[in-house]
């Protein structure tokens, strides 16, 4: 059964049969605000080099919050904050020139976020969460499908959820439409890009009263 899954109890009534909708306890006490935790959580991408191969890198520092409500998935939130400095595809000139002006320009465009205005759940432990994204100074909408991968404390007390995603987007979306042709045909850099997410979160203790 899936994080947010309701339970529907068939109560039978003198003469006829009711039907009555009760939420799983142990469901509905995930409910909550956590934060994400960036030494176990993962965000990356994918994108066509030279039209042959693919390109896969990770951003190494990211910070954000999910709010999860058991009993209403649609209530539920996410916001993310990602470093564009932080760009890791295991080869430094390359990531070098990503964080120039010809692509993040990370000096004047520090961040890219991702603040989401709808989620949806979509049967079993699937969910599509949309947003906006912003990179540079470009904000346009953005779907995420996510696969809940289950609840646990880990041995220091904490309560986590664990959560994994993907979406696709067209960089030229948001300008970044850098690219240089090839002799043979094609260009340098696909426009599509696969984003990749791997997210556990802790939840926040309650604030004293």
């Amino acid at each position: 059964m899936s994080i947010f899954s309701r339970k529907n109890d068939e109560a039978q009534t003198t003469g006829d049969t009711a039907t009555t909708s009760a939420v799983d306890p142990a469901l509905a006490a995930l409910s909550g605000e956590y934060v994400i935790d960036p030494a176990h959580t993962s965000i990356g991408f994918t994108v066509r080099h030279a039209m042959v191969t693919n390109v896969r890198g990770a951003f190494q520092e990211h910070e954000g919050t999910l709010t999860l409500d058991g009993e209403h998935p649609e209530n539920s939130t996410a916001a993310i904050d990602v470093s564009m400095a932080s760009i890791d595809t295991g080869a430094p000139d390359r990531d070098g020139h990503l964080r120039s002006a010809d692509f993040f320009d990370a000096e004047q465009f520090p961040k890219m976020t991702f603040r989401s205005t709808s989620a949806e759940e979509r049967g079993g432990d699937s969910y599509r969460i949309s947003g906006d994204l912003t990179i540079k100074d470009v904000t346009k909408p953005l779907t995420i499908d996510l696969e809940f991968n289950g609840s646990a404390t880990d041995p220091f007390g904490n309560q986590r959820v664990g959560f994994e995603g993907t979406a696709e987007m067209l960089r030229s979306d948001w300008g970044l439409t850098y690219n240089a042709a090839l002799e043979t045909g094609g260009v340098l850099v696909g426009d599509k890009l696969k984003l990749t997410f791997d997210i556990s979160a802790i939840k926040k203790a309650p604030e004293a009263a």
